[in-house]
């Protein structure tokens, strides 16, 4: 998700105490992986992604015309906004969906820790203004260290299964590529995050439906259970939790909005163990610590200096939207 913070505009009005905002933000995003969880009990991972960016723009368009805003006109933008779906949404939603049927819950959580890490590599493969440094370097280093134990790769069979896990941390690396490219093509225009998430997630929506006929097709009856789950997995985790990201950027800045990504595995593993009886094995949570740590490093200001560029605008993925994110 792109932290940039937005123009006061439509959200000066929401300019107070953000702290309530942040922590429901962290409950909404962390609990998305036990609803990715409780889709996969009956539902395909590309039937969960088109779920989620379905009901995510059903509730966050309502939201643009009321504040005024407009979808985008120019075909040049809906272009880069179809790749950026496919690697914000529409890939990384069916891949944790995929890994919602293989993996626990709280491990998905974790690997989604993994974004910033992955974001950092790719921006600085492909954003002139990034700088490597000894201390991001150290970051990554950290945290792909952490994606090593959490792995277990020494555990064989008794492990989490491999193509589960390996799907969780493609839908991270998805995450680190759609971002730089939001950076590099989208932010900084004439349309604001709104505009352009809300138009993302209606590309999303429209490469969902043209692959779901080739992967089970539409969903017949489902369970009131499956159905609440994505509901709150897309209006919640998509729709509410934009408004509520970028009301605490506007109030409390983008760095204490970044810190979010710190505080949804922890939220992730609480629901998978108290809500769905799962039980993380001790490799999980030391290599979760491990990828936050890295994670911390890669994203801490490094000194200024006048020959180098700030550092760039923190962001997660939680629900991946310029995201989301989980």
């Amino acid at each position: 998700m792109n932290l940039t913070a937005p123009s006061p505009r439509p959200f000066g009005r929401l300019r107070h105490d953000w702290r309530p905002r942040f922590l429901l933000l962290v409950l909404i995003w962390g609990l998305s992986f036990m609803f990715i969880k409780i889709g996969a009990t009956e539902l395909g991972p590309v039937q969960i992604a088109l779920a989620r960016v379905v009901t995510g723009a059903l509730a966050l368009v309502p939201v643009l015309w009321l504040l005024g805003g407009r979808l985008p006109r120019d075909l040049r933008v809906w272009a880069h906004l179809s790749v950026a779906a496919f690697f914000l949404n529409t890939l990384p939603f069916t891949l944790f969906g995929y890994a919602g049927g293989q993996i626990p819950s709280s491990v998905a959580g974790v690997a989604n820790s993994a974004t910033p890490l992955f974001t950092l590599l790719v921006s600085l493969l492909v954003l002139p203004q990034e700088r490597p440094t000894r201390r991001r370097l150290a970051g990554l280093a950290t945290g792909f260290a952490g994606v090593i134990v959490v792995s277990g790769v020494w555990q064989g069979d008794t492990g989490p299964a491999p193509a589960g896990l390996a799907a969780a941390f493609a839908a991270a690396l998805c995450y680190g590529i759609g971002l730089p490219y939001m950076r590099r093509f989208l932010t900084g225009g004439e349309y604001g995050p709104l505009e352009l998430s809300a138009a993302q997630l209606l590309a999303g929506s429209a490469q969902l439906l043209l692959i779901v006929p080739f992967a089970g097709g539409l969903p017949g009856a489902v369970s009131p259970r499956v159905v609440l789950a994505m509901l709150a997995l897309g209006a919640l985790g998509t729709g509410l939790a934009y408004v509520l990201q970028y009301g605490v950027v506007s109030a409390a800045g983008a760095t204490v909005a970044s810190t979010v990504t710190y505080l949804l595995p922890v939220v992730a593993m609480a629901a998978g163990v108290l809500l769905l009886g799962e039980s993380p094995s001790w490799n999980q949570v030391v290599g979760a610590v491990v990828i936050i740590a890295g994670a911390l490093l890669c994203q801490a200001p490094s000194r200024p200096s006048p020959a180098s560029p700030g550092p760039s605008s923190a962001q997660t993925d939680a629900p991946p939207l310029q995201s989301s994110r989980s």
